[in-house]
């Protein structure tokens, strides 16, 4: 089974960024996400690259439904 998570665009330089995911932040990628991303907005992360664009309602009721599961 394959999980992307929600993640907050913190710094960005051309298509490598920083994104925080659930308070760590990591180093992504954004060469393959389907939409252009920018500091501030979620995208969703599966190993290490940004594959979409979310809003973010969405991306913060996905959070809250997470953390819900997983206690």
């Amino acid at each position: 089974m394959c999980l992307a998570i929600p993640a907050l665009i913190v710094e960005k330089d051309g298509v490598r960024a920083k994104a925080n995911i659930g308070g760590v932040v990591r180093e992504i990628s954004l060469e393959i996400v389907d939409l252009p991303a920018e500091v501030g907005d979620y995208v969703l992360v599966h190993a290490g690259f940004a594959i979409h664009k979310l809003e973010k309602e969405y991306a913060l009721e996905t959070l809250r439904l997470m953390r819900e599961v997983l206690g």
